[in-house]
């Protein structure tokens, strides 16, 4: 089963810094207006910016885990996107409050004796403080970063003191990744972790076939294609906690049904990605559509993510 964190309510906190990390990606460090500690946290984690424009909009935390004073958060402003990164970019400045939800976790690290990272872009952020936990638990590890540019690539003074287990490849300068190279031999006991734009991770999904099965863990930024919230059969959600049923059309997703009936579902992403909407099954076998859970959690049909997953048979019961 998947175990995120529990959904933590909303926080007004207040930007306490700004730094341009690379070129596109600025990097927030959020921190209560009063100094107050912040809740915990463990790498892979994210928490939701409930941006001013009405967006929602989901970021990994890539400071310290340890640092209850300050969350930070590496932002990049994309050309052609929904308007939340150029909200960011935009609007939000040292002094400027915002309201935040989380920290919640479907990409947690796992323990291991040794671990390669893949990071392509802004992917870097959740591996960051992956990297340290791994470097802190005195476990083997190699991280390999992408981008199309060197000044696109974010926190690399960071990296730099981590010396030649870091492998920094521009693509300008080194053409695509060698995953064949750094993934080409299947290696028990080592977990692979991997962030990035979809081609990257499904690439790295293909070198990984062979690997023992749970041995690598993504996480994505956008839903693969194939992936709808709607499409299929209707069928009806019992609402375990208030006794309600839902009919769920083909054109409706579980998420959707439930708001409009008035229900309160915390959600970010919509999209299957973030897994703000996690949800616990009670009854009946669901039609995972998300890409947050590992294969082996989709066995065991424990949770779904209702923003984007139907049912496989004409009945669930959820604990919402």
């Amino acid at each position: 089963m998947s175990h995120p964190s529990t959904p933590g309510g909303e926080l007004s906190l207040v930007i306490a810094e700004r730094v341009e990390s690379a070129d596109d990606v600025t990097a927030l460090t959020l921190r209560h207006p009063d100094g107050a500690p912040l809740p915990r946290w463990e790498p892979g984690a994210h928490v939701d910016l409930l941006l001013g424009n009405g967006q929602v909009r989901s970021y990994s935390l890539c400071g310290d885990p340890g640092d209850r004073s300050s969350w930070r958060v590496g932002v990049l402003r994309v050309a052609g996107g929904r308007g939340g990164s150029a909200y960011v970019h935009g609007t939000l400045h040292a002094g400027t409050p915002v309201r935040v939800r989380g920290p919640r976790n479907s990409f947690a690290l796992r323990p291991a004796g040794r671990y390669l990272f893949v990071a392509g872009g802004i992917g870097i952020t959740p591996l960051l403080p992956m990297i340290a936990a791994a470097e802190a638990a005195g476990a083997r590890w190699r991280l390999l970063y992408g981008g199309r540019t060197l000044a696109s690539m974010a926190f690399l003074d960071e990296l730099a003191g981590y010396g030649d287990a870091v492998a920094v490849r521009p693509q300008d300068r080194h053409g695509l990744l060698d995953l064949d190279g750094y993934l080409g031999e299947p290696d028990p006991g080592t977990l692979v972790y991997c962030c990035g734009p979809e081609p990257l991770l499904a690439a790295v999904e293909e070198r990984c076939r062979a690997w023992p099965a749970g041995a690598l863990r993504v996480e994505r930024f956008r839903a693969a294609e194939q992936q709808a919230a709607v499409g299929g059969d209707a069928f009806e959600v019992v609402l375990s906690q208030s006794g309600r049923t839902l009919q769920v059309p083909p054109d409706k997703s579980v998420l959707t049904a439930a708001r409009d009936a008035g229900v309160a579902v915390p959600y970010s992403c919509a999209e299957g990605i973030c897994g703000t909407c996690e949800t616990e099954v009670l009854e009946g076998e669901p039609d995972h559509r998300d890409s947050v859970l590992s294969a082996e959690e989709r066995e065991s049909g424990e949770t779904m993510m209702i923003c984007v997953s139907r049912s496989l048979g004409p009945r669930l019961v959820l604990d919402l």
